[in-house]
């Protein structure tokens, strides 16, 4: 499905009359090209979430521009748990009529960033449609301060375990002989060894990604990821994989034939290598089929458990940060350093002093 099909037509740029029909398509496409594919998954489904809220809130459609009002009103709605407030209350019904559509989960607080990021798309849908949006008045960022620091609460890890080496070699040794264990292997391996990848990229890989040309005399394989979470298209990173990891994918792309096309792909129950590529959610469920399978809890890590155990063992391993966030891709020293705070910590000689 192409990013151009995730777009609901309703938030991209208004139709301006001193535009031609040809200059206001192209204008439409500018944004979508424009715009990362999963971004407009977010938008698609931030919109949804909103234009549901106001319905069961005030009975009608968005506004454009929205008002103050309804933006302080989506603001008290989000910002404080709604278990205890009245069942005959209106922010306590509306939110009973989301979660019985199954766009809220329960009546505590969202999690700010959640509230951070619809509101986000908010400001981008009116910003897309040349209005000034309600959240940019002083009452309304005021509120919104205020309900972010309310309900401020210690982040919560990505996945519960990092999945350092021992672990990761627990994972590689459920995996034997058919298709799948192969394709398993080697999205495992490729996923840890290159610098710990996201779901994302790890199911956007495609065959021309990866260059074999330096594997038969030097046992190394340069993969190319065409766009990430920190890097930009035109910014391509190129990332290196040998021993274990890359003799792992080559034979992957062997056996299950990996001409062109998608890289990582489904596996029918008759082990067929299918054409389409994995889905994001199939990396997490590759991740708990192998945690079952070594003997683990199927909660013990999630897909994040490859990138953050990397680093980690990096820290163990005591490589230096540099040349892991080089890998990582990390763009933040201080988010790549907490995986070695962690790690520094426990070593530190002063944790000795008392004996």
């Amino acid at each position: 499905m192409t990013a151009k099909e995730h777009t609901p037509a309703r938030y991209l740029p208004a139709t301006s009359p001193a535009l031609s029909t040809a200059d206001q398509e192209a204008l439409t496409d500018l944004y979508v090209r424009g715009t990362p594919t999963n971004t407009l998954r977010a938008y698609e489904r931030d919109l949804l979430y909103i234009t549901a809220w106001k319905t069961a809130r005030f009975g009608s459609a968005l506004d454009w521009p929205e008002s103050e009002p309804t933006a302080l009103a989506f603001l008290l709605d989000h910002a404080r748990d709604l278990s205890d407030a009245p069942e005959e209350g209106i922010a306590r019904q509306t939110a009973e009529a989301l979660i019985m559509q199954g766009l809220r989960k329960s009546l505590t607080c969202p999690a700010p960033s959640t509230l951070d990021r619809r509101i986000a798309s908010w400001l981008a849908f009116h910003r897309m449609k040349n209005l000034t949006s309600p959240f940019g008045t002083p009452q309304v960022k005021q509120a919104r301060a205020k309900a972010r620091r309310a309900a401020a609460r210690p982040p919560a890890p990505k996945s519960t375990h990092p999945i350092t080496r021992d672990i990761l070699e627990q994972l590689l040794a459920t995996c034997t002989g058919s298709r799948r264990d192969c394709r398993d292997r080697a999205l495992l391996m490729l996923g840890w060894a290159s610098g710990g990848r996201r779901r994302s990229e790890l199911t956007g890989l495609r065959r021309a990604d990866v260059s074999c040309r330096e594997f038969d005399k030097k046992g190394l394989i340069w993969i190319s990821l065409l766009e990430t979470k920190t890097t930009a298209k035109g910014e391509t990173p190129r990332l290196v994989l040998k021993g274990r990891a890359a003799q792992a994918l080559v034979f992957w792309i062997e056996v299950g034939e990996i001409e062109d096309g998608p890289l990582f792909r489904p596996i029918s129950k008759a082990d067929h290598v299918l054409k389409r590529r994995l889905s994001p959610d199939a990396i997490y469920q590759i991740v708990k089929h192998r945690l079952k399978l070594a003997g683990l809890p199927e909660d013990y890590a999630s897909p994040h458990g490859l990138r953050s155990g990397f680093l980690t063992q990096a820290a163990l391993d005591g490589a230096p940060i540099q040349a892991a966030m080089r890998l990582s891709l990390h763009r933040s020293l201080a988010q790549a350093q907490k995986y070695y705070d962690d790690v520094d910590i426990a070593e530190n000689p002063a944790t000795d002093l008392l004996g």
